[in-house]
């Protein structure tokens, strides 16, 4: 997975992530709005089958940076449980 930074200040960042759909965006957004300093999450794609998704993180503190870290840590947590949980009833 690759990921093209397209435009970023203090407080608003805009990625491109390479060769995903927006299955992995949707999961990002979901856990994004649950942060207390988000102010925008949005997300856009030009072709459904020929273009990347990208992300728009708008944060009222901290770095965009790392709110997307923190998030991708929570998501990464919460596979690794379902994970377990699957191999557990299989």
């Amino acid at each position: 997975m690759e990921i093209n930074i397209l435009k970023e200040d203090k407080k608003k960042i805009e990625i491109q992530i390479i060769g995903e759909d927006s299955t992995l965006i949707n999961a990002l957004k979901d856990e994004l709005w649950k942060q207390d300093n988000v102010d925008v999450v949005a997300s856009k794609v030009e072709h459904p089958l020929i273009s990347n998704p990208t992300l728009i993180l708008e944060v009222n503190k901290k770095d965009p940076r790392e709110t997307l870290i923190k998030v991708a840590d929570s998501l990464q947590s919460k596979f690794k449980e379902l994970k377990e949980e699957f191999e557990k009833k299989c």
